[in-house]
C-alpha cells in the first residue's frame, strides 16, 4: 500500500510542476493574445461595471442569483488557504522576486478566467427547479459536441471534492487546535453544521451568506495587512524595489532564507497566481452560470474582477506583510509550508492577537471554500445522475467534513492533485477550442450600437450633458 502511495505521490508531484505549470502558462498567453488584450483596453469600464456596481440592486437579463453574488461565491472558493499560506511558500521558495511574477501571471490569467466565464453563461441551462446551472460539462458537451468529455469532467470534479474537502476540513481544525487548543472533533462538528445549514439551502442561500461572508473575511484580513504596512510605511518603497529587483536577478542569502535564482521566482509566482486564483481549473464558472445577466460577457467582466481581488489584492496583502515586517529574513523560518512567516508578521505587529487574527482567517478562507466546493460537486453529481443523487451526494460531502477534520481517509488526499488535473486538462481542451466563440461574443458585446457597452457608454455619456 506504502509504494503504491508513493507512486501516487511522485505522480502527482510532477504533474503539479512543470507540465500543469506549463499548461496554464501557455493558455492564460493564448486567450490574451486572442483578446488582443482587451481587459487593459477597457480596464476602466470593468471596474465601473462591476465593483462599481456591486451594490446595485438592478440586474440585467435572466439568472437565478445576482452578479455580485455569483463573483462571492465563486471567491469564497477560490480565496482560501492558497492565500495565507500559499504566498508564504512562494516567497520562501522563490525569494520577495516571485511576487512580481505572481502578479504577472495574474494579469494574463484575467483572460483565461473570463473565457470560461462567458462560455460558461453562454451553454448554461435550466434545470427542473428553474435555477440556471452551467460550467465546463455544458461547454464541454455542447459546445463541442463531446458529451463523454463533459461526462469526464463532471465525473472527475465530482470525485475531486471529496479528498478536497478533507483537505480543507483538516487544515480548520489543525489550525483551531494549534491557536485555540480546540479538540478537531468539535471543530469538525462545528463546520460540519455551519456549512450543512448553508448549502443545503441552495445555491440562493449560498450567494446570500458569500455576499456578506466573503466581504468581511477579506477585510479583516486585508484591513490587517494594509495596518501592518502603514506602521511600517518608511520601509514600502524599499520592498517595492526588492520585488521587482529580485524578480530579475533573484536574491541572495539572508538570514535564514537560502536564497533564490530567477528561475525559482518565476516558478513560483506563476505558481502562486495561477493555483490561487483558479483560472483554467473550471471551478468557478459553475458559479458565475447561475447569475443574472443580460450577456455572457457582462458576466465574464466579474470573472477577470475575481482574479484581480484573489491575487493582485488578497494574495498582495499576505505578501506585504510578510517582505515588510522582515520576518522572510528570520533565521526561525524553516518552512513556508504552515504559512509562519505570515503568522510571524502579524504577531510581530498585533502581539499574539496577530497569531489569532491570521487563524481566524484562515478558518474563515477555508469555510467558505467548503461551502462552495459543495455546491460545485453537487452540480457535478445532477449532471450526471440527476437531482436524487445531487441531494445525495451533498450529504456525502458534508459528513465528509468531520471525517477530514479529525484525520480520516489520509490516503484519499493523496489522489487530490491528480483528480485536480483530471478537471484541468479536459477545460483547458474546450477553453482552447472554443476561444473563437469567446472572441466572437466579446466583440459582439464591445460593438454592437446600441447594446451592452456602446450603451452604457452613451448613458454616461448622456447623463453627464
Amino acid at each position: 500500500m506504502d509504494s503504491f502511495v508513493n507512486v501516487v505521490t511522485a505522480i502527482s508531484d510532477w504533474l503539479w510542476g512543470l507540465p500543469i505549470l506549463t499548461v496554464l502558462v501557455v493558455g492564460s498567453i493564448f486567450m490574451a493574445i486572442r483578446l488582443k488584450f482587451f481587459h487593459f483596453k477597457y480596464i476602466g469600464y470593468i471596474f465601473k461595471d462591476t465593483l462599481g456596481k456591486m451594490f446595485s440592486k438592478e440586474a440585467k437579463g435572466e439568472g437565478t442569483i445576482s452578479p455580485f453574488q455569483a463573483l462571492t461565491s465563486a471567491l469564497a472558493c477560490a480565496v482560501g488557504a492558497g492565500n495565507i499560506v500559499g504566498v508564504s511558500v512562494a516567497i520562501f521558495s522563490g525569494g520577495p522576486g516571485a511576487v512580481f511574477w505572481m502578479w504577472f501571471v495574474a494579469l494574463l490569467g484575467m483572460a483565461l478566467k473570463y473565457s470560461e466565464v462567458v462560455l460558461a453563461l453562454k451553454y448554461r441551462e435550466k434545470n427542473d427547479l428553474g435555477e440556471f446551472v452551467g460550467g465546463p460539462t455544458y461547454y464541454i458537451s455542447k459546445g463541442l459536441n463531446m458529451k463523454w468529455l463533459g461526462i469526464f469532467f463532471a465525473f472527475s470534479l465530482m470525485l475531486e471534492v471529496l479528498p478536497s474537502t478533507m483537505v480543507q476540513a483538516n487544515s480548520v481544525a489543525a489550525a483551531a487546535q494549534e491557536v485555540f487548543n480546540i479538540n478537531p472533533m468539535i471543530t469538525g462538528i462545528i463546520s460540519l453544521i455551519v456549512v450543512g445549514i448553508v448549502v443545503i439551502g441552495g445555491i440562493k442561500r449560498i450567494g446570500a451568506f458569500t455576499e456578506k461572508f466573503v466581504p468581511l473575511m477579506s477585510i479583516l484580513y486585508v484591513g490587517g495587512s494594509i495596518i501592518i504596512v502603514l506602521m511600517n510605511i518608511s520601509k514600502l518603497p524599499g520592498v517595492i524595489g526588492l520585488i521587482f529587483g529580485s524578480a530579475f536577478t533573484g536574491t541572495a542569502a539572508i538570514g535564514g532564507f537560502a536564497g533564490a535564482a530567477v528561475s525559482a521566482a518565476i516558478r513560483n509566482g506563476f505558481a502562486r497566481g495561477l493555483y490561487s486564483n483558479e483560472a483554467g481549473l473550471g471551478t468557478a464558472p459553475i458559479a458565475h452560470a447561475t447569475a443574472t445577466t443580460d450577456h455572457p460577457v457582462r458576466q465574464g467582466l466579474w470573472g477577470i474582477m475575481e482574479v484581480f481581488l484573489d491575487t493582485v489584492v488578497i494574495c498582495t496583502a499576505t505578501a506585504f506583510s510578510i517582505l515588510i515586517t522582515g520576518v522572510w529574513q528570520s533565521p526561525n523560518v524553516t518552512s513556508g509550508n504552515n504559512g509562519t512567516m505570515t503568522t510571524m508578521a502579524f504577531t510581530e505587529a498585533f502581539g499574539q492577537v496577530g497569531g489569532a487574527i491570521v487563524t481566524i482567517s484562515l478558518v474563515f478562507f477555508v469555510i467558505s471554500t467548503l461551502i462552495v466546493l459543495i455546491y460545485y460537486g453537487e452540480k457535478q453529481a445532477e449532471y450526471l445522475f440527476g437531482l436524487k443523487a445531487a441531494k445525495f451526494m451533498k450529504y456525502i460531502y458534508v459528513i465528509s467534513i468531520y471525517v477530514g477534520a479529525v484525520g480520516g481517509a489520509q490516503v484519499m488526499w493523496k489522489f487530490l492533485d491528480i483528480t485536480l488535473a483530471m478537471i484541468l486538462v479536459p477545460n483547458m481542451i474546450a477553453v482552447a477550442l472554443l476561444s473563437k466563440e469567446v472572441v466572437e461574443l466579446t466583440n459582439e458585446y464591445f460593438n454592437t450600437k446600441g447594446k451592452f457597452y456602446l450603451k452604457d457608454i452613451e448613458h454616461k455619456t448622456a447623463k453627464s450633458n
